[in-house]
């Protein structure tokens, strides 16, 4: 009986420091990300590229706290436009055939609105309890540690850092037009602009091969920012 009591409290100990653990890492990640100062920022713009496929991209985004974005891709004289106004996403692809406003709903208008730097997808998963301490891994030859976010049958591992504790990698698996795909994304050259950290950098790859690196020129901090940015005409 003393060895099974024994056996128990130790597993519960465990337990504990698991989820201490997991705590103090979660903690650490959100004082490196400052994400007590991004809370008073009101706006964001960036310009930068995109380049995938042999072809580089102009792109600006917009982003007004709380929760809209804007994305613009400019491509041979015409723009691609991705837009979360508050309430309904729309995206505009000329290449489709059509400069018509298509309206985003499930996954399509969940990958806009993740791409807004007010909306941290790590601490909201910490928040809800799907997040979990898998261990550690190295990233680019340096320890990190790794989490997932259970989300049923889609997992997404994230890896922070040990030594930052910054987000240096994700990883997840897709559906891609019915075909599962391995997609890493790899942040790098983080940078602090007024209280606002994000990576100047990041690279996607698929299957192991190189999709699309963004990368950002100019980060620009509580400008002004009318509301009507965010409307589709």
């Amino acid at each position: 009986m003393k060895k099974i009591v024994f056996v128990l409290t130790g597993l519960i100990a465990v337990t504990v420091v698991n989820a201490q653990s997991l705590d103090e890492i979660v903690k650490n990640y959100s004082a490196a990300m400052k994400t007590d100062k991004l809370s008073g920022v009101t706006s964001i713009k960036i310009t930068g590229k995109m380049s995938a496929m042999g072809m580089e991209m102009p792109m600006v985004m917009f982003m007004k706290n709380p929760n809209k974005i804007k994305v613009t891709y400019s491509f041979s004289g015409q723009d691609m436009v991705s837009v979360f106004d508050g309430e309904k996403g729309y995206m505009i692809n000329p290449m489709t055939g059509s400069s018509d406003p298509v309206e985003l709903t499930g996954e399509q208008l969940n990958q806009v609105q993740n791409n807004n730097a007010f909306k941290n997808e790590l601490l909201n998963y910490f928040q809800k309890g799907q997040l979990t301490l898998e261990g550690e891994e190295n990233v680019n030859e340096k320890p990190a540690f790794k989490l997932k976010a259970n989300l049923g049958t889609s997992p997404i591992f994230m890896f922070l850092d040990k030594g930052s504790y910054m987000l240096v990698k994700t990883s997840a698996t897709v559906d891609q037009m019915g075909t599962s795909m391995n997609v890493d994304t790899y942040m790098t050259d983080y940078v602090d602009i007024e209280g606002v950290v994000m990576p100047k950098k990041t690279t996607a790859m698929a299957n192991g091969m190189e999709a699309a690196v963004i990368s950002f020129d100019t980060i620009e901090v509580n400008i002004p920012m009318e509301d009507s940015v965010f409307k589709i005409n």
